[in-house]
């Protein structure tokens, strides 16, 4: 089914030489024809098959991610617009989005190369930032968008609308707009809800609201989202934890449903519920 695979890891991880050569060893034995990105190859010091990271979408069927999930995050910017599909193999500590262990690593993918699979797609955000009525910078994120501050001690001002209706004034040290798939992130540890991954929704949470009575909410997929900062010194936007930029006093972030979802590869026995209670530890005592 996948004849052509891509292979990203997360870069210097000890254990990553040993377990990517038993990776590529499993797929030359399958017969299933493969690239590396370029710190892949480093990595393992092979000069072969080796792409640049942005190349490699385009031409495989499968990409394969070893890391934690802020690789996969990473690996999803590259696909951008495309409609690749992921799998992740988990080198991290939580694993929501890399969700195969690494000791079951082959026997998973030998099942996912029998069909024995099934495909989510995943909810992604698009983000503008609009300075001065212009389109200063645009992002896509998987997980969340992050309105907060650099400084200590300082509440910002941020003026929401949802579908050109006011919805609240935040006053707090900031705000989460996260997908389904990021809601086991920085919002589950800011009080929003879990949301089923599969799901199409916005979570809009705010991060120690100065009103007790500002909640997270959950809206829409089709929202059209606008965050105007009304004021605060040192305020970052950031996207999936991993970049972004500065905002200042009347920028505007604009955050709605991206129309490219990023496609997840799960093997048919692995269930999210049953993730969530081994990572969450739900129904210990």
């Amino acid at each position: 089914m996948f004849k052509v695979v891509g292979i990203y890891t997360k870069p210097l991880k000890t254990r990553s030489p040993e377990k990517i050569i038993e990776l590529l060893d499993f797929l030359e034995k399958s017969k299933v024809k493969y690239y590396i990105d370029e710190q892949t190859g480093e990595n393992i010091g092979e000069k072969r098959n080796v792409r640049r990271g942005d190349e490699i979408p385009s031409l495989v069927d499968l990409i394969i991610v070893l890391g934690g999930d802020g690789t996969i995050l990473s690996v999803s910017r590259k696909i951008a617009n495309r409609d690749t599909p992921v799998i992740g193999i988990n080198f991290g500590f939580l694993g929501f989005l890399t969700q195969i262990k690494l000791e079951r690593m082959t026997e998973e993918l030998e099942r996912v190369f029998k069909g024995n699979f099934r495909y989510e797609n995943r909810m992604r955000l698009e983000v503008e930032v609009i300075k001065e009525n212009r389109v200063e910078e645009s992002f896509i994120a998987l997980n969340d968008v992050v309105i907060n501050k650099k400084a200590i001690a300082r509440i910002i001002n941020l003026k929401t609308y949802v579908d050109g209706g006011f919805l609240s004034r935040f006053r707090a040290d900031g705000l989460i707009i996260s997908s389904p798939t990021g809601s086991t992130a920085y919002n589950l540890s800011s009080g929003g809800p879990i949301i089923v991954p599969e799901h199409k929704s916005f979570i809009l949470t705010p991060i120690c609201p100065h009103t007790l009575t500002n909640r997270p909410i959950v809206l829409s997929p089709n929202s059209n989202i606008e965050i105007v900062l009304e004021d605060g010194k040192d305020v970052m936007l950031t996207v999936d934890g991993q970049t972004g930029m500065e905002l200042k006093t009347s920028d505007v972030v604009r955050v709605k449903r991206s129309p490219y979802p990023l496609t997840m590869v799960i093997p048919n026995d692995l269930n999210f519920f049953d993730v969530l209670r081994e990572k969450l530890k739900w129904g210990e005592r």
